[in-house]
């Protein structure tokens, strides 16, 4: 059995792809205790168990045949005994830093324009990092995918995903779910 993982830096498309994958027929490991809002409001497809990776990884073997959503910070806690299929979602940095911003504002928590650059070479750090661990792993295959392109192909990039996947996802179904009005911090 395999489990499916989306991973990606917070605000890169993680989301969209769970709903993708949803709509296509896989099965999705979310408790839906993040509630939908106005920077996701289709959902935020998290399973807050994932955030106590590494110390516990008992659900796990719920995860088996599913997909679950993993932000990129936690992908190297996930235990090396089981074999993953990873989505890494990719976007342009410069669009996750205004998303991120636009989302700390509206919950009112401190946001600091002046630290974007630093963030921009920490993210660019982490990505570059994980990427040469990943490349490393045995037990996980990994495709990376773009949100941006996503936008603008979705058929070219869900039958991209099925062939990776190896299902008989619904395409048409994938592609529906794509909405270019909620593509709103471009660069």
């Amino acid at each position: 059995m395999m489990i499916v993982v989306v991973t990606g830096l917070p605000r890169s498309g993680t989301s969209l792809m769970m709903q993708m994958l949803e709509a296509g027929g896989m099965e999705v490991l979310t408790d839906e205790v993040r509630k939908p809002d106005e920077d996701n409001p289709r959902g935020y497809y998290e399973f807050e168990r994932v955030k106590r990776l590494p110390e516990d990884t008992g659900w796990l073997d719920e995860a088996e045949g599913k997909v679950v959503k993993v932000v990129s910070m936690l992908l190297d806690k996930l235990p090396d005994d089981r074999r993953y299929k990873v989505i890494f979602m990719k976007r342009k940095l410069e669009e996750v830093l205004v998303s991120q911003a636009k989302m700390l504002r509206r919950l009112g928590k401190p946001y600091r324009p002046e630290d974007d650059r630093k963030l921009l070479e920490v993210f660019r750090k982490h990505l570059r990092e994980l990427e040469s661990w990943l490349a490393r792993q045995k037990n996980m295959d990994v495709i990376y995918v773009s949100y941006n392109e996503i936008i603008e192909e979705p058929r070219v990039n869900a039958e991209r995903i099925n062939r990776f996947l190896g299902r008989g996802l619904d395409i048409d179904s994938m592609v529906s779910v794509v909405d270019k009005q909620l593509y709103r911090e471009r660069r």
